[in-house]
């Protein structure tokens, strides 16, 4: 996103640069290797934000030319600072720092906000351009654990960051309903298997299932074979077998969609694993045109042996797919479907080699999106650093731990704020916000440990701190009542304060960007604690006497200034939890 003052300093700096070193301007083009008209642009990716704030709001470094300058970089700044045509300017030995005035920062930043709304800080990069996001992907006949909320959170948040920066995302729920897990399901309610309990409880019957069949398997390994030869009858479209099969997944798809409905999540497909049956031996067969699929031991296999990567296995030796045969026909068809400019998958680091695989295998095959094809991978969630797991039977259910967070936050809000309207509704809102931020909070490839005492503080670093401030600045402009114009007098923007607020609301739109590119919703998350915070400190400031210095007071000019940048600041952090999925109340 262009930064209007980093290119206002831009401009200025090229043509000091030009006047300080005419004889030599074609030398550091050359240097650089950037042709000399686009040198303005390659500057203005050079200034940067000043460590110390204190020495200004912008800073260019002088150094990075002294290796074709051949002068010390204090030199070097001094004689580019002489020329420049421009105030708000000083040396500090390699660096000319710029300083922003605060009402011409004002005047840049509020307007827009208040005029484009909840659209501030979109864009316009992926115009007509399409990504697929690949994201969540539970297994049905299983119940949604707590371990799937890192894939549906960020794969949830990319996608709102995406279509922020104006491309078609396309959201596909990968599910996993085929593989040999489901001949055990099958094998499983055959033999223990209940209708009337199943009807009854279907997820939590489900479950049970699978766990006791892991559990009988370890007495009775034959109970495998059994299951093997269960979903080679599913496979071939045994009646008993798709029979059971489709009631799993219908039951199982009521649940998920319940479980997105109460997240906030939508999908435009559903495209899961069986999905993709009629389309796995097209795929094969193109890998054998090829010459790319062999057979190895029986099976079938793309040797990558020269890339330091074990055989991409596509058929065992009996005939029956993979994981990796369905996923390669996923990236053909999609590619045929939408033409996407980019296919994300999020999907946890575990399976970082078997995407290197697939990855490579289109590569080889001379597609050219094969490095358009992205693994957004993500450490584990876990319960006093356990690790969870279906088949052992430990798995903390998505539902009990919304449920934990409703109950906690009820009773922190009742004892804040007891009378306070559709309490019921703002707990359920502050819990799913605590349990999705201390998701998203860390940066994807770091584990989550989970804490209900850090996840529901309202004055740490979490979603209700962030929901709280929010709830805050809409109590501020309830209690002004009026309404907020854009025509203040911007000379009433004066102090560190609002400098500091209004330089944060100035970067939004650059960090929307950031974190969509580095597929880091963190980047989001740490933004909007440091609009908080900044924005507390705005609201505690004190005059000179040590008085607090009201927002709404009787001066109606400095008001109607401050009330514009309240409602700025309220409007970003309302979008920004958005872009994180999180809803922000306008009472706690």
């Amino acid at each position: 996103m262009e930064n209007v003052f980093k290119r206002d300093i831009a401009r200025h700096l090229i043509q000091a640069v030009e006047a300080a070193y005419k004889d030599r301007f074609e030398d550091i083009a050359a240097f650089f290797k950037v042709e000399p008209e686009k040198l303005e642009d390659f500057l203005y990716g050079k200034i940067e934000r000043p460590r110390d704030h204190k020495m200004g709001d912008f800073a260019f470094p002088a150094f990075f030319l002294a290796g074709v300058l051949k002068e010390k970089p204090p030199v070097i700044a001094a004689n580019i600072a002489e020329k420049l045509e421009v105030s708000g300017y000083s040396i500090t030995g390699p660096y000319i720092n710029f300083t922003v005035t605060v009402p011409d920062l004002a005047k840049e930043v509020l307007p827009g906000i208040h005029r484009e709304g909840n659209a501030y800080g979109s864009q316009k990069v992926g115009q007509e351009k399409n990504i697929v996001i690949d994201f969540s992907s539970p297994n049905i006949a299983k119940p949604f654990g707590v371990g799937h909320l890192r894939s549906t959170a960020l794969g949830n948040s990319l996608y709102r960051l995406y279509h922020k920066l104006g491309y078609n995302t396309i959201g596909i729920n990968h599910l996993g309903d085929w593989g040999t897990q489901f001949g055990k399901m099958i094998v499983a309610f055959q033999k223990w298997g209940d209708e009337a309990e199943l009807k009854k409880k279907p997820i939590d019957t489900l479950f049970d299932l699978y766990v006791r069949f892991h559990s009988e398997e370890e007495e009775n390994p034959a109970l495998g074979d059994e299951a093997r030869t269960a979903f080679k009858g599913l496979e071939e479209g045994d009646k008993e077998a798709t029979a059971l099969w489709n009631l799993f997944k219908e039951y199982s798809l009521e649940e998920f969609q319940r479980i997105y409905d109460t997240l906030g999540v939508r999908f435009d497909h559903y495209t899961g694993e069986s999905f993709y049956n009629d389309k796995t031996e097209p795929a094969v067969n193109r890998l054998k045109e090829a010459g790319l699929a062999v057979e190895s031991e029986g099976a079938l296999v793309v040797k990558l042996d020269d890339f330091d990567m074990t055989p991409c296995l596509l058929k065992k030796a009996d005939g029956a797919t993979l994981y990796a045969t369905r996923d390669l026909a996923g990236i053909f068809f999609r590619h045929e479907q939408f033409h996407f400019d980019k296919a994300i998958y999020v999907v946890g680091s575990a399976q970082r080699e078997h995407f290197k695989q697939v990855f490579k295998v289109v590569e080889l095959l001379g597609e050219d999106y094969a490095d358009r094809l992205v693994h957004v991978e993500f450490g584990w969630i876990r319960f006093k650093d356990q690790a969870m797991s279906t088949r052992k039977g430990n798995i903390v259910f998505l539902d009990d731990v919304i449920n934990t967070a409703v109950e906690k936050a009820t009773q922190i809000i009742k004892s804040k704020n007891p009378n306070l309207p559709d309490l019921d509704k703002t707990a359920r809102t502050v819990a799913l916000g605590a349990i999705i931020f201390a998701d998203l909070g860390v940066k994807k490839h770091k584990d989550v440990n989970f804490s209900w005492e850090e996840v529901l503080n309202f004055e740490g670093e979490t979603g209700p701190y962030l929901q709280y401030t929010h709830a805050r600045l809409s109590a501020l402009l309830r209690k002004f009542g009026g309404s907020v114009k854009p025509d203040v007098d911007f000379d009433q923007y004066e102090s560190f304060e609002e400098k500091e607020l209004l330089l944060q609301l100035y970067r939004f739109g650059q960090v929307v960007e950031s974190a969509a590119k580095k597929y880091e919703p963190s980047m989001m998350a740490e933004y909007l604690l440091e609009l908080a915070a900044v924005f507390n400190r705005f609201y505690q400031r004190k005059d000179a006497e040590g008085r607090l210095i009201k927002i709404i007071s009787d001066d109606e000019k400095a008001t109607r200034a401050r009330m514009l940048l309240i409602a700025a600041v309220q409007t970003v952090l309302k979008e920004g939890l958005y872009l994180l999925g999180i809803e922000a109340p306008e009472e706690m």
